[in-house]
This record gives structure tokens, C-alpha cells and sequence, in this order.
């Protein structure tokens, strides 16, 4: 069936000298182009992004007029389901990035070969009659997401997913996922290790319940299922109108019966926790008896014996100098998609093996408390931060929401998070915080965790003109990603004080920064912000000049000029240009390796943003929106003279 094929006015017509001239000056040019990390594009690259650039004209356009609402496939022939995998799914990954993914193109690439499917970018494509193609053609998917797909009927849903067998990783982050499909997870996809189901509002905390087995969720007569093997459960923000003590009960509930936990993020899971650390299990009984699932105390029990066997085995197989079974089975699933995790878990900070040691010896020591786990948790408060640590002595990455004022004891909530830190110090890599007080609050909680920080998020803060702000790098210098999302000094700073007029060769820096975003919030009505932070020039002067590694910059709306930094930066650039510009072993010089920077709402100029295109090699993004020194006749040069893609406003 010929559903591929070349447009007639190209077909067997043979190039002439001055086509052929042409296409190898175009091909030596592709050949020039690089690839997100700087390199040259691999071959592969390029035929994907010639395959891309032409499918809507060639494939899409053939299959779109003559097949696509005219006959059903359950397979097609053509040149994609010769492709690899890993190929067709890379390529759906660009269509998509490119916002060039079409139905035709879409229906084109669903081969049986393919693991992997995204279709996050492009929710709109998802409907029902698309399911029916997945069923037939991809019964073997790995990884399917589904997110921001909200016109997906919940049965049509549990249909598909019924049909998946082999999934590892499901994403159905904003759908109408209810209990159904929630039971048709435990039931067919036997297999799943990652389910991301954020933002589902017609789940209900009771309607997890299913992942970890339960009598009540088997078919009748029959006996209750196994739990799931999850490694990761993200279930933020779901059903608004819960009952009160439910997020709790059922966080516990999974926290026991799931034992591969490492990554979750649940309403009421730090209280969890501490719930079942003192074992207080009898306010959970009405719920458990409501739902029909086993008595949370009978959980803790099976858990203890099977730790305590598993704790054995280990011992014995480590004599032995043999693999656990327990440690295979664990491999096994997995294997797929924890590749990333695992690796960043193990970057840095104490091993596993350390930290389950530090749990196990106060077991030893008389103290019967479970030891959970868990890595990588979220959507905490910090009052019940203690009681986590002491439950998952693993723990490398949290994310902790904290209340602007004091708790019951009058301690402020910075010195609140500050002491459960504690137990995490030299062991914590990523620490996401959102606080709607004063930043400085948070010192000295940073300088009790930040040694070990390879990650900062702080989201909501406040700041002034004194906000200590290179107190918090000093306090992390090991920080790869830097993330502030602030409000802006509301005081003005006229002038810089003394302290500020010192010489700067004794400013803190982060040489493994690779990605820093300071975003200030502003009014809309506002088409400057206020320049109210003055000191805050060293600031950045000080991380773009020392964090020669920096690839994506995110700098908005700035409470202070940002173009003399920018030009102070450069001209220190071009100063170790010219000192180290026959040498062999020079050092990474700033800003080298950018590749995007976003500079939206500040005052940079145009002859700064070329400055900048002409020193950075890798720069491939710019965003200068409503950077109100830049014209619209300079900006149109700008374009002109750079392949950088610029976005202007």
C-alpha cells in the first residue's frame, strides 16, 4: 500500500549541478549546527530533524488525504515501523517540543517497537478514538503520559490502561482519573514502578487504597491482590472535599503495605509518618473499618517480620559473597525509568547502606520504630519534620511547606525547620522550600543543611535591601541548580553602604552551578520594576562571575540594573581572554557555557544581549520581553545578525 511516497513533481527528476552545489552547502551547514550540550549533532540528529521538517509535507500530508478518516489500520507499513524504538519515540519527542505533532503524524508513529510515549506537550491529540490505535498497535509501552489530557472520559481510560500490561511508568497528572482507573492500575498493570497522578480532583485519599492490595478490591471469591511495586507515587492536590483524617490514614496505609516506596508526595505524609512511628493506630480504625482494608497495626506487624527476614537474608547472603533474591527482585523492577534517580541519590552524601545502619542502630538500641524507605518526599510541613527524618534515614530531597509566624512552643517556623534539618545534615542534596516570610528567616536553617545542598529552591519569599543573600550561597557552595522566586524589597536602597564598597575579591562562589533562576514578582500595571535593591548587583555579579558552568539563566524582573553587571561580567571575560589566549590549561571563563538565558522586565540593552551571542558559543535562547531599553528596529537586527532565536516583546 503505498502510503509513503515522493510528490510527483520531485519524482525521478534528477538534480542538476547548481541543485546539487546547493544541497551539500546546506548539508556542510547541518553538519556545523550543535546539540543542547554544545556537541556536534550526531548523524542520528540530523536524519531525525530532516525527518521532522519533513513529514507534514511528505508522510503526514500522503496518509492525511487518502487513509486517515477514510480506513482504520490496526498496522501501517512505512518507513517508521522499521525504525527502532528508541528512534520513533525520540522523534515523537521533537514533533512534539517543535509544537509540529498533527493527528496524521501522530497515528504515523504508533508502532508496536515503540516503550516510550509522551503526549504531554500535546494534550489536545488525546481522545478516545486515539486509545483504540494504542490498544491495537502499542500493547507494549513502558512509559506512557497522559498529562493535562482532561477530556479523556474516565472509561475510556480504564479501558486503555486495562490493555497495558507492560507498563513501568504512567503519568495521568490533571486527568479525570477516578477509583475505577485507580483498580484497573492494580489490577492489569502488574508491573508499574512510577504513577504520577497530581492534580486528579476526582480521586479521593481512600481511592488509592487499591495500590496496595486489599480484600475489598479483589473480584468476590477470589483472593486479595499483592501490592504494586512502586518505587514513586506523586498524588498531590487531589479531591477538594476529602474527609478530615483521610490524607493521613491512607498516606500510612500505603507507606506500609507499598515497600519499595522511595520517591512520594501525599497530602499528610509527614503526619503519617509520625503516626506510625508511635504507632497510633487506633484513630485510624474507622476509616480502615470503612474502606475494608486491613487494620493498620496487622500492616505493621507483616512489615516488621518481613524487614527483620529481609535484614537476615542480607546479612547471610553479604557472608556468602552472593546476590540477595530480595536485592534482585528489587532490580527487576526496577530497572526501567530509576536510572536518573538512583544515580542522583547516590551522587553524593552518605550511602544507603550508612544511612539504614543509623536506623538500624536504634532499633537495636531498644526502639521499635519502622524504618521507612523513602528518599525523595514532598508536600510537608515542617512541624512533623523530625518525626520523618527519624522514620527515613535516607532521606536526600525534600520538599517543605512552611507558615509564616510562630508554632505552639512560640518557636519562629525558620528555627522550627532549622531543628528537623537537623537530623538531615550532611546527607540532604535537593531542599525545595515555599515560605511567605522574610528569606533571612531561613539562614539558619540553610547553614544547618547546606553543606551537603546540591539543590535550593525557595519559593514566596520575601526581601529587603539587607537580606542576606550571600550568606545562603556561602552556606552552599556545593549548589548545582539555584531557584528563587521572590518578592521584592518594598523599602528602596538609594545607596549601597559601606560594608558594600569593599573589595569583592572575598565574595563567595558556586563553581558547579549550572542553572540559576531569580525571579522577582512585579504588578502588571508596572512596566518597570522599582529599583529598590542596589546591593543586589554584587550578588549577581558574584554567581555569573563565579560559576564558570552556568548553562541556563533565568533573571526577571529584577529590583536593580542588571546591563552594568552584565558589562562588568563580559569585561572580565574578554580580560582572561586575552591573559590566558595562548594557553593551553585556561580556566572556564563566564558565561562560556550558557545556552539559554532569560533576562524579561530588566534593563539590559542590545549592544549587552549581542555582547553576550558573541562570547557565548552554546547560547541558543534569549528572552529579553519587555526589557524596555531594547527597540523594536534593534531587535529586528539582533535577529538578523545571530541564529540565536531571541524573544521580544
Amino acid at each position: 500500500m503505498p502510503l509513503f511516497r515522493a510528490s510527483g513533481k520531485y519524482a525521478g527528476v534528477k538534480a542538476g549541478p547548481g541543485r546539487r552545489r546547493l544541497r551539500n552547502k546546506e548539508w556542510m551547514g547541518s553538519c556545523r549546527k550543535t546539540d543542547e550540550d554544545g556537541s556536534v549533532f550526531s548523524l542520528t540528529r540530523l536524519c531525525l530533524l530532516s525527518l521532522a521538517d519533513n513529514m507534514k509535507e511528505v508522510w503526514v500530508k500522503d496518509y492525511a488525504d487518502n487513509y486517515l478518516d477514510h480506513y482504520s489500520f490496526r498496522f501501517i507499513m512505512g518507513p517508521f515501523n522499521v525504525l527502532p524504538g528508541e528512534l520513533v519515540e525520540e522523534l515523537t519527542l521533537l514533533l512534539c517540543s517543535r509544537k509540529q505533532m498533527s493527528r496524521a503524524a501522530l497515528h504515523l508513529l504508533l508502532v508496536p517497537q515503540l516503550r516510550g510515549l509522551s503526549l504531554e506537550k500535546c494534550p489536545g491529540l488525546v481522545n478516545s478514538s486515539l486509545f483504540t490505535h494504542i490498544v491495537a498497535r502499542c500493547q507494549g509501552l513502558w512509559s506512557l503520559d497522559l498529562s493535562g489530557a482532561q477530556q479523556l472520559p474516565s472509561k475510556v481510560l480504564s479501558e486503555t490502561l486495562g490493555c497495558l500490561p507492560a507498563l513501568r511508568s504512567l503519568s495521568l497528572v490533571g486527568t479525570p482519573c477516578d477509583r475505577c482507573v485507580i483498580r484497573t492500575i492494580a489490577h492489569s498493570c502488574r508491573f508499574l514502578r512510577h504513577l504520577d497522578i497530581s492534580r486528579c480532583h476526582f480521586l479521593s485519599p481512600a481511592a488509592l487504597l487499591s495500590l496496595g492490595g486489599g480484600a475489598s478490591f479483589s473480584p468476590s471469591g477470589c483472593p486479595s491482590l499483592s501490592p504494586l511495586p512502586l518505587y514513586s507515587l506523586l498524588a498531590l492536590d487531589i479531591d477538594f472535599g476529602e474527609r478530615e483524617g483521610d490524607p493521613v490514614a491512607a498516606a500510612a496505609y500505603l507507606l506500609l503495605s507499598l515497600p519499595f516506596l522511595e520517591r512520594v508526595a501525599m497530602d499528610g505524609l509527614a503526619q503519617a509518618c509520625c503516626l506510625i512511628q508511635e504507632k497510633q493506630f487506633a484513630q485510624t480504625e474507622e476509616f480502615t473499618d470503612r474502606e475494608g482494608v486491613p487494620k493498620l497495626l496487622d500492616l505493621w506487624r507483616e512489615r516488621k517480620s518481613m524487614d527483620s527476614l529481609r535484614n537476615k537474608s542480607e546479612g547471610a547472603a553479604a557472608a556468602a559473597g552472593e546476590e540477595d533474591e530480595y536485592e534482585e527482585e528489587r532490580t527487576l523492577w526496577e530497572g526501567y525509568g530509576s536510572e536518573n534517580e538512583e544515580e542522583a541519590s547516590r551522587d553524593e552524601g552518605p550511602s544507603c547502606s550508612q544511612a539504614e545502619e543509623k536506623g538500624r542502630g536504634r532499633v537495636l538500641s531498644g526502639d521499635e520504630r519502622l524504618i521507612l524507605r523513602l528518599k525523595d518526599v514532598k508536600g510537608l510541613s515542617c512541624d512533623s519534620l523530625d518525626s520523618l527524618s527519624h522514620a527515613c534515614p535516607n532521606l536526600c530531597s525534600i520538599s517543605v511547606n512552611v507558615d509564616d509566624g510562630e508554632d505552639t512552643r512560640g518557636r519562629s517556623q525558620g528555627s522550627v525547620l532549622a531543628a528537623g534539618l537537623q537530623e538531615c545534615s550532611g546527607q540532604l542534596q535537593s531542599l525545595t522550600v515555599h515560605y511567605p516570610g522574610p528569606l533571612v528567616d531561613l539562614l539558619t536553617a540553610l547553614q544547618v543543611a547546606g553543606s551537603s545542598l546540591v539543590s535550593l529552591t525557595l519559593e514566596g519569599v520575601k526581601t529587603s535591601p539587607h537580606t542576606p543573600l550571600l550568606e545562603v550561597i556561602k552556606a552552599c557552595p556545593r549548589l548545582r541548580d539555584l531557584h528563587i522566586s521572590a518578592e521584592p524589597p518594598t523599602t528602596p536602597q538609594e545607596e549601597e553602604d559601606q560594608e558594600n564598597q569593599r573589595e569583592e575579591r572575598d565574595l563567595p562562589q558556586l563553581p558547579h552551578l549550572c542553572s540559576l533562576t531569580l525571579n522577582f514578582s512585579y504588578e502588571h500595571s508596572q512596566m518597570k520594576p522599582v529599583m529598590s535593591w542596589m546591593s543586589l548587583k554584587k550578588v549577581l555579579k558574584c554567581l555569573l562571575a563565579g560559576s564558570p558552568l552556568l548553562e541556563k539563566i533565568s533573571l526577571v524582573s529584577l529590583p536593580c540594573p542588571l546591563n552594568c553587571v552584565l558589562q562588568d561580567v563580559l569585561s572580565v571575560l574578554d580580560l582572561d581572554q586575552h591573559i590566558f589566549a595562548e594557553s593551553t590549561d585556561s580556566p572556564p571563563m563566564p558565561l562560556a557555557q550558557v545556552q539559554r538565558i532569560d533576562m524579561p522586565r530588566t534593563d539590559v540593552e542590545v549592544i549587552t544581549v549581542k555582547s553576550i551571542m558573541q562570547r557565548s558559543k552554546r547560547l541558543k535562547n534569549v528572552d529579553v520581553s519587555y526589557c524596555w531599553q531594547i527597540s523594536n528596529l534593534e531587535m529586528v537586527d539582533c535577529r538578523m545578525s545571530s541564529k540565536v532565536q531571541v524573544v521580544w516583546l
